[in-house]
């Protein structure tokens, strides 16, 4: 169970830090959003890159953060039925989702992403606009990044639920947004 707990508490440190550097990123989008806005209808310019930046950006927020995501409890749920469970219930929908449900789909974005990806490394794949961001190749990238990332955090899902289900009723907390409650 020692054992377990520490794999698990190393994947939640791990997602924690890469969403709290990614939740950072909010801040640069909107700062994006708004030199694009000013820049086109006050200086009446604009600018490809800056444009596409962007998206970039939105895109490194919205993969990299599904795993802080899930690891706070913020993925849908129906949890009219959920917060009535006890413990080892909520245990038990948690290694099952996790286990049917989100490693095989993280399996399956990964390698069916990994050749797509691939040939747009081995080209180095560039933006189709003239002036846009010469690195398509990295944000394609993303999509070999958050099915492991949110397959990592789905595996300490898993861990937790097993020393859930071992303990007993007694509830081990691996998120943030449960240890404040």
């Amino acid at each position: 169970m020692v054992f377990l707990s520490k794999i698990t508490a190393y994947i939640n440190r791990f997602t924690d830090a890469v969403g709290r550097i990614i939740s950072w990123l909010c801040l640069l989008l909107v700062a994006l959003v708004i030199t694009v806005v000013l820049s086109r209808y006050l200086l009446g310019i604009g600018s490809i890159a800056t444009q596409e930046s962007v998206t970039y950006v939105h895109a490194v927020i919205f993969m990299l953060g599904l795993a802080f995501t899930l690891q706070q409890g913020g993925h849908v749920r129906v949890d009219i039925f959920y917060r009535n469970y006890s413990p080892r219930r909520k245990a038990m929908v948690n290694l099952v989702g996790a286990a049917v449900f989100l490693i095989p789909f993280c399996l399956l974005i990964l390698i069916g992403s990994w050749d797509y990806v691939m040939a747009s490394w081995s080209i180095r794949e560039s933006s189709s606009e003239t002036g846009g961001i010469a690195a398509v190749y990295l944000l394609k990238t993303l999509m070999i990044l958050m099915p492991i990332t949110l397959g990592l955090q789905g595996i300490a899902e898993i861990l937790n639920s097993i020393v859930v289900l071992k303990q007993g009723d007694t509830e081990i907390s691996t998120s943030n947004s449960e240890q404040r409650l």
